[in-house]
């Protein structure tokens, strides 16, 4: 049998090149560990909706780039299509490196975030930079929301938190996950950022059912819960004005009422892509009520695809958890959810004139720079959490095997 001489470089090649095939090799081999074990179905849903998130943002950035134009800066009408396009880049590569991660490295990464975002959020009261009234974002040469960032780490710092009651159920996991929750919630009403508030309060409300809470304390957490919105309506002047100018009329009134036309007079088909009329006069076209640009110019069919699609993603990350066995895995993947998904439905809501005005985007469809980056590190760590060897056989994880957590 002939045998081949040792591959031996020539005069002039660089030693590294040598094993650049084996590199090539383990690069492919990797991927297709990571293309075997990730959720392709939940992966391609997100993609979808950040397609059509593109088509939403290019129907309404003329509304935007004409309202903000001025007689010294005229916007081109495709200036925040062109923008989005960069920050969907940048969040591409963020979801896909999120990824791409190992669960126990997407844990520590999610909790080195959380705790840095937090820290931001003390500077901005003092440093931060205010836009519409809110102050919400520091500047580095570059404008960065922390309260968007800490979203997805602060599902993962809760659901590690709770997860340690599987190895001591002696630990006050509840007490310190409250005591977490309550002290953003607090950070957040100083910019004044009341449904960011609420958003949290909601995704630590999923987790703590999921951990075990006993009927009797769930009605008491709701009891506390509508205790603390009277209290906010009372003293609390930026939710008041909200809630206020939402019943009685005033601006934010105006706001929904104006999304609401909006949105139905497309009709079931739309007028078709930048024909739209009354998007010009929407405030945030391109943010806050983007939902509204989408029903004016694709129809309320199209409405319908993209809430269809936020209930697919739910559910399949719901369906992926059924035959999970890990707690932390279970609840992670559970709040990153509930965020995506709590998220969408006050933005929606928000548009169908049943929520007050909010100030929060559509994940994944409305323009944005830390909205988007960080929206996209969430689905990242999502993915990344929810990895799973297929030909692994699991038991069915059941939540009260842990008990309950109030005891």
């Amino acid at each position: 049998m002939a045998t081949h001489p040792p591959f031996v470089p020539r005069a002039g090649q660089a030693p590294s090149a040598v094993g650049l095939p084996r590199q090539r090799r383990n690069r492919r081999s990797e991927f297709a560990i990571w293309w075997r074990e990730v959720d392709r179905v939940l992966l391609g849903l997100i993609l979808l909706l950040m397609a059509l998130g593109t088509l939403a943002v290019a129907a309404a950035s003329p509304a935007s780039a004409q309202r903000l134009s001025t007689a010294r800066v005229k916007l081109d009408d495709l200036h925040f299509f062109y923008i989005h396009l960069r920050w969907q880049l940048v969040g591409l590569l963020a979801m896909f490196g999120a990824a791409s991660l190992p669960k126990d490295m997407a844990r520590r990464f999610g909790i080195l975030l959380g705790a840095a975002m937090l820290v931001g959020l003390f500077l901005v009261p003092v440093v931060g930079s205010t836009v519409n009234g809110a102050k919400r974002w520091l500047n580095f040469g570059f404008s960065l929301q922390p309260s968007e960032f800490l979203k997805p780490a602060f599902a993962i710092c809760l659901a590690w938190i709770l997860s340690w009651r599987a190895r001591d159920p002696k630990l006050p996991v509840l007490a310190l996950s409250t005591g977490a929750m309550l002290l953003v919630v607090c950070l957040l009403m100083l910019q004044p950022d009341f449904g960011s508030a609420i958003l949290f309060a909601g995704v630590w409300f999923v987790l703590a059912l999921l951990a075990g809470i006993s009927v009797q304390r769930i009605g008491m957490v709701g009891a506390a819960g509508v205790g603390g919105i009277t209290l906010a309506y009372l003293f609390y002047e930026n939710g008041r004005n909200r809630i206020d100018a939402f019943l009685g009329g005033g601006s934010a009134f105006d706001q929904v009422d104006l999304a609401s036309r909006t949105l139905l007079s497309g009709g079931w088909t739309g007028t078709g892509i930048w024909l739209g009329k009354r998007k010009m006069a929407l405030p945030e076209a391109h943010t806050d009520y983007i939902f509204s640009v989408i029903g004016e110019e694709f129809g309320l069919l199209m409405c319908l695809v993209i809430v269809a699609l936020y209930v697919a993603i739910v559910l399949r990350v719901l369906l992926r958890l059924l035959k999970e066995d890990d707690l932390f895995t279970t609840l992670a993947a559970a709040g990153l959810t509930a965020q995506l998904g709590g998220q969408a439905f006050i933005n929606i809501m928000v548009n169908l004139q049943l929520f007050p005005s909010k100030g929060m985007t559509l994940p994944l469809i409305s323009y944005g720079g830390s909205s988007t980056i960080a929206l996209c590190l969430g689905v990242g760590l999502l993915l990344a959490i929810t990895r799973r060897n297929p030909f692994i056989e699991r038991e069915p994880f059941k939540i009260g095997n842990f008990g309950d957590l109030w005891k």
